[in-house]
């Protein structure tokens, strides 16, 4: 089923779909918003037969980067990190700034390395701190994380300079 973006109520959703999904061949099917993180733009689509989580990352006022909730709600009810076995490929994450607009797309193998998703022996996380390129990062911690991200990072800010070879790349599309 094809959407109409018109009627979308996320705008970062449509810029992407304006910016590189299109030119790309990237269609977008079955979004849905989540029920809750709606504040992080919590939405579930497939993009092309691709399973995704799409969140937007919030500033913070007193730390470098931004944050995103990326949790979901257990059989019990209880907030509990992705895990290995849910259904989904990617997480992908806008990042923004009044004068910037870029996208994390971390595939699920990523997260499972950065131990940001569990596995049957460690618990992963319920949010993180992202640092698009365009962020100084002070401390090592918020360096090394930096460090890895850039590789999954697009900046979109200059809609006339995308590097859409990188994003096919990314996205597994040739």
């Amino acid at each position: 089923m094809m959407m109409n973006f018109r009627n979308i109520k996320i705008a970062e959703i449509n810029v992407l779909h304006e910016l590189i999904f299109t030119s790309c061949n990237l269609k977008i099917t079955d979004l849905k918003p989540e029920a809750e993180s709606q504040e992080y733009g919590a939405h579930r689509f497939k993009l092309n037969d691709k399973k995704i989580i799409f969140r937007v990352a919030k500033i913070t006022p007193t730390k470098t980067g931004q944050f995103v909730s990326i949790w979901k709600r257990n059989e019990q009810g209880i907030t509990a990190p992705f895990d290995h076995k849910d259904e989904v490929d990617s997480l992908l994450i806008v990042t923004k700034t009044p004068t910037q607009f870029g996208l994390f797309m971390f595939l699920k193998k990523v997260l499972l390395e950065h131990r940001i998703i569990s596995n049957e022996t460690r618990d992963g996380k319920r949010g993180m701190r992202i640092y698009p390129s365009w962020d100084s990062t002070v401390n090592l911690q918020s360096q090394k994380t930096q460090a890895w991200q850039t590789r999954y990072f697009l900046d979109l800010s200059d809609a006339q300079n995308i590097d859409f070879i990188r994003i096919k790349n990314l996205f597994g599309v040739y």
